[in-house]
């Protein structure tokens, strides 16, 4: 696992719709990698390789990570927010914030001290509008410097865990490292390949459908994680995942049900060179599969995904393993994705 890029990327600020900053590093990234970068007008990028066989392939990886958008500062200079994407507000208690506004600026999240809590508030499960950012300004120049549509990101720095990595954004800048690295390992084949960073998937896969409709591709692949089920109360059931057990072959989620001409192709690919995998069933969660298999008249399209504890917190976790069999699997899809339209 490419650990340099990983904490570059995931350590980057890309609340949905403000994805610059990660973007900036895909690019020159996917520059060497490929023929040509083609911007879209919601913010997002494509690297074009080049082929020769009529199939085209499209990867998608999301860039964007969760955010939250500045309501107000109120009247003793706290920020108000709003959530961009799907928030647990136990998860951003105590935590460290950058807030985008006129300038960058260090913000905690806090909320009552448990001594000032009545016992029965302190049963209460938080809301997100509990919750303010503290900037440590004065009401004036927090008003100054922050205002109403202004985004808001984690603070988070990479880190190993025992065998595991964990950071704040994992969820998706992984699957946009395993996107880079697939290419960067695939050599040039019959297959033209769109690696497509996206945008505002976590607010409704919104930049996945604008990228689709103007790739047009044959066949798509959703790089992306998945909850892993094995954390603190987690069950082994059918259809979870675990992390150290490879790769995950997503079937389904509440976005899409993925081609099973695909879904064979990949279990076939994963089994003939040995990659460790596992499946992903779920009815909840969805990735940009579900925007690329219904663009235009529609598309072959499933999902890869890498096994992730504590999703959408600010300490998710993986195994760079799982990592480097997502690698291996989307670089057998790339060599072999012609074989779906035979």
């Amino acid at each position: 696992m490419n650990r340099a890029l990983l904490a570059s990327l995931a350590q980057a600020h890309g609340a949905p719709g403000r994805e610059e900053g990660v973007r900036k590093i895909v690019a020159a990234e996917l520059g060497p990698l490929c023929d040509r970068l083609e911007p879209d007008p919601l913010g997002g990028l494509a690297g074009v390789r080049v082929g020769d066989g009529g199939t085209r392939l499209m990867l998608a990886a999301h860039m964007d990570e969760i955010g939250l958008m500045v309501t107000q500062v109120d009247d003793r200079g706290f920020v108000r927010f709003t959530p961009l994407g799907g928030w647990d507000a136990r998860t951003l208690i105590g935590q460290r914030v950058r807030v985008h506004g006129r300038r960058s600026l260090p913000g905690v999240v806090g909320t009552t001290p448990v001594h000032l809590l009545e016992p029965d508030q302190r049963r209460k499960v938080p809301e997100l509008t509990d919750l303010a950012v503290d900037l440590g300004l004065s009401p004036e120049r927090a008003r100054r410097l922050v205002r109403a549509g202004d985004v808001i990101t984690r603070v988070r720095r990479l880190r190993s865990l025992g065998d595991l990595v964990t950071c704040k954004g994992l969820d998706d800048r992984v699957g946009v490292l395993v996107m880079i690295e697939a290419l960067r390992a695939a050599a040039p084949g019959a297959t033209e390949v769109w690696a497509a960073a996206t945008v505002q998937e976590e607010v409704g896969l919104r930049g996945a459908r604008v990228a689709a409709t103007r790739i047009r591709p044959d066949v798509a692949l959703a790089i992306d994680t998945c909850p892993a089920n094995d954390g603190p109360g987690g069950a082994s059931d059918p259809g979870t995942t675990r992390l150290g057990e490879g790769a995950a072959i997503r079937i389904m989620d509440a976005s899409a049900i993925g081609a099973p001409g695909l879904v064979r192709l990949l279990t076939d690919i994963a089994e003939e060179r040995e990659i460790p995998h596992q499946f992903h069933v779920a009815s909840r969660g969805g990735t940009d599969t579900g925007a690329m298999q219904l663009a235009g008249e529609g598309t072959i399209a499933g999902c890869v995904s890498i096994p992730t504890r504590y999703v959408h917190s600010s300490v998710e976790a993986c195994h760079p393993a799982d990592v480097d069999g997502a690698v291996a699997l989307v670089v057998g899809l790339i060599e072999r994705a012609g074989e779906l339209m035979s």
